[in-house]
């Protein structure tokens, strides 16, 4: 009866120290699974200069302080298609009010504008400054000069749409020439290098101010608009997030920090590397933009 006693009294002690352990894990296994996924950040951004530069720039930042970072480009469409749908957090490139006008009619009540990576966005035909013409209106008049062609870049840009806009407000007889970011720098190197007359569709923040002797041509109908470049997140990420939340909405650079940003960049033959190293050299800068629990 006594070792029968000592079994039972074992059994009980074996079976309190199962239900405490699962007590334990119930209340640590959720909490640190929220503390894992608030660690985890999916951003998306197109494949421009400055939004490569931004997303960098953020992705080096972040892992500093121990988050686990995705980053995916994509052409604009998706990106904004992406976000309204929860499939990812954030972007860092959005040009609003006005170029990008057409994706947040459309998806845009399923989104937050919470900051701005840079706040003086523009956009425009461009032209190098050897070229004597200063306004969109005395294309019409110099067509053979450019083949008929303005340079521009995918199709899903903004700025696409615009310079369409922009063909048939000045009843220019041009034809715009779809291709890429980098396939437009490269017409225009290639064009600069003999001085040959060229028109692209351009805008800043962009390397190319400091690479190119190059202006925008007047634009008296003012179809190309300012804008800036917005941070914008899937509904509520803020509230859910704001501890990484409050680090975006500080984010922002100006004209002479992006500049050199993208110039590490585009010098480095590592885009991460690059991003990282200009992050580690202006530690200061980007640190301001934390809040004091992001730090720690």
């Amino acid at each position: 009866m006594k070792k029968m006693t000592l079994t039972m009294k074992s059994i009980a002690i074996a079976l309190a120290g199962v239900v405490l352990l699962s007590i334990n894990a119930c209340q640590s296994g959720p909490k640190k699974e929220k503390t894992a996924k608030e660690k985890e950040i999916s951003i998306l951004y197109p494949n421009w200069e400055e939004g490569i530069a931004f997303t960098h720039l953020a992705e080096a930042a972040l892992l500093d302080k121990g988050y686990n970072v995705k980053i995916t480009p994509l052409e604009p469409g998706p990106i904004y298609a992406s976000l309204a749908k929860g499939d990812a957090d954030i972007m860092m490139d959005a040009w609003l009010p006005n170029t990008h006008r057409n994706y947040w009619e459309k998806f845009g009540d399923n989104l937050e504008k919470i900051g701005e990576s840079f706040s003086s966005g523009t956009t425009g035909l461009v032209v190098p400054n050897y070229v004597k013409l200063n306004s969109i209106e005395d294309l019409k008049a110099n067509v053979d000069m450019f083949d008929g062609e303005i340079i521009g870049i995918g199709s899903g840009a903004g700025i696409h749409g615009n310079t369409e806009k922009t063909i048939e407000a000045y009843e220019l007889d041009f034809k715009q020439v779809t291709s890429s970011g980098p396939a437009m720098q490269a017409a225009l190197k290639r064009a600069t290098a003999k001085e040959k007359p060229i028109i692209i569709t351009g805008w800043k923040p962009h390397f190319m101010w400091s690479e190119f002797d190059i202006k925008y041509l007047d634009d008296p109908k003012g179809i190309f608009p300012k804008d800036v470049c917005a941070i914008v997140t899937r509904k509520n990420f803020k509230k859910e997030r704001p501890i990484i939340g409050e680090f975006f909405s500080n984010f922002n650079l100006s004209e002479d920090q992006l500049l050199s940003l993208m110039t590490y960049i585009r010098k480095g033959d590592d885009t991460a590397a690059a991003a990282k190293k200009w992050y580690n050299e202006n530690k200061a800068t980007v640190e301001a933009w934390m809040p004091e629990k992001m730090k720690k």
